[in-house]
């Protein structure tokens, strides 16, 4: 049945072929060509389209095999001065690589399900349920499928990592891992849940100091050597490649602010601005100009990278902890699910404080917890909830007018599954009075953006007030999450959730 669940999603994907494509789609047939056509030398240097190669080398690798399907479909998408290149092959190819290399998404998620659910006797329902919650992502159908990324794949990397974890395979899930930040360096953001976790339940659980220093090595010799493979044959031009992945000129926020606390700081220096009557200079780059630049704040202090990555550093420091105090007699199965939500927790909090987040990191979030969710009447309700407010946030990605009702069509189906097949699974209430009332603001907001602003002539004047209104109202919903997720983590009793009761 997992696997019917699959083949029914990918037919659902194949829909969504013809659907917009934003730019990215050209991102990655550009990469297809430089990959291609040009000496790996020269990979990291090509810059005939603005859209150059940002991405680690293994995703780089990941483009050439790719690239080699695609002379099969139309050769001419494989040439470096054929930007903006789409005809029908080329979309076809492309769409399908995406559903097709879903399949490592859905091994991941089986192999997930499978270690969390062991030795529950209504194992194969929670896996069927989570199976269809996870693989039926409406955030995943509108970033991979038309908005067009490779998220799918890049998740199942990271699942097969934690579900190898789970089995108990350090090793082994330490060299998924690297080979995921190789593939995409955002990752890094939840690196140190990994580093904590291999060192104290891996390297220094029950070892003695020999033993321990030979796990040490084992584990560095793991990740040197996915390093070496991925940045061996680049050896000299890393430079070169270090300064395509971390490109600190564009700013503290996207064109689209992310949902998360600078996107609150960003409306509260706007509001400052307009309330002491002290508008920016004309030298000054405007927050909401659309464009991905470096700004200065008009009233509050301005934003570095350096103060972003030491306030998130901080602001991780409590889980990192909470994590490496957890009892090491604890099951793997308990060791598992405290591993997760301290992912979960890095990953939300990376998102609220990170330098330039864009809008769709916010399934790092979402894809973990949805994992927990068959076990737990906390995290299913937790999982409805950041569902309903991360899905409505990737809303401004789809801004075509024919994809209005797509978007609201899958949020709606989507978020209605959920709650029946979580109520299947735990009984009782998900939300409390103030959460409801909270998201029941979304229809309004909803009408507001696609009706009212436009009918009362506010579109002229206005043009940014829409996605400045979904960025604000969904970031109170972030924050509130990630702030009462983690109390609850930390005050748990060596990491362990309560569980909902369920009623018979």
């Amino acid at each position: 049945m997992f696997w019917h669940i699959f083949l029914l999603v990918s037919g659902v994907k194949l829909l969504f072929i013809p659907a917009y494509r934003s730019t990215d789609f050209e991102v990655h047939r550009n990469w297809l060509a430089v990959t291609h056509s040009l000496p790996l030398s020269r990979w990291y240097y090509e810059k005939t389209s603005e859209w150059t190669l940002d991405y680690p080398p293994f995703f780089a690798y990941f483009e050439w095999l790719l690239s080699h399907v695609a002379k099969s479909f139309d050769p001419r998408m494989l040439e470096v001065k054929n930007l903006n290149y789409a005809s029908e092959q080329t979309i076809l190819f492309q769409r399908f690589s995406v559903i097709v290399t879903d399949v490592v998404f859905a091994l991941g998620v089986r192999r997930c399900l499978r270690a969390l659910t062991s030795g529950d006797a209504k194992a194969s329902r929670s896996v069927l349920i989570g199976g269809a919650l996870l693989l039926g992502n409406a955030g995943l159908l509108m970033v991979d499928h038309i908005h067009f990324q490779y998220n799918g794949f890049l998740f199942g990397v990271l699942l097969l990592s934690i579900g190898a974890l789970m089995e108990n395979r350090p090793l082994q899930s330490a060299f998924l891992f690297a080979a995921l930040l190789n593939l995409k360096h955002i990752f890094i953001y939840i690196a140190p849940v990994y580093m904590v976790y291999l060192l104290r339940f891996y390297c220094f659980r029950e070892s003695t100091i020999g033993r321990a220093v030979m796990k040490l090595i084992k584990l560095g010799s793991v990740v040197a050597g996915v390093c070496l493979l991925s940045f061996g044959p680049f050896y000299n031009h890393i430079p070169q490649v270090l300064s395509r992945l971390f490109p600190f000129k564009r700013g503290l926020t996207h064109a689209y602010w992310a949902p998360n606390f600078w996107a609150l700081y960003n409306t509260a220096d706007k509001a400052l601005t307009i309330a002491l009557g002290r508008p920016g200079t004309a030298t000054n780059a405007s927050s909401t100009s659309g464009l991905v630049q470096t700004f200065e704040h008009s009233v509050l202090p301005s934003i570095s990278p350096l103060v972003t990555f030491v306030l998130t550093g901080v602001a991780m420091l409590p889980v990192v902890v909470k994590l490496w105090t957890l009892k090491s007699s604890s099951s793997p199965a308990h060791l598992g699910r405290c591993f997760v939500r301290a992912i979960v927790l890095c990953g939300c909090t990376s998102f609220l404080f990170g330098w330039h987040v864009h809008e769709k990191a916010i399934l790092m979030v979402l894809i973990p917890l949805t994992l927990l969710a068959v076990g737990n009447q906390q995290d299913a309700r937790w999982t409805i909830f950041l569902g309903i407010v991360a899905h409505y946030s990737l809303f401004p990605l789809l801004f075509k007018p024919e994809l209005t009702l797509v978007k609201i069509s899958l949020h709606i189906a989507y978020t209605a599954v959920s709650i029946v097949l979580l109520k299947i699974l735990h009984r009782g209430t998900f939300f409390r009075m103030h959460e409801f009332l909270y998201l029941a603001g979304f229809p309004i907001l909803c009408v507001y953006e696609n009706v009212v602003h436009g009918a009362i002539g506010l579109e002229e004047r206005l043009p940014f007030l829409p996605l400045l209104l979904t960025s604000v109202y969904c970031a109170v919903g972030v924050a509130y999450f990630w702030l009462a997720y983690q109390v609850t983590f930390l005050r748990a009793s060596n990491g362990n959730v309560t569980e909902g009761k369920k009623k018979k």
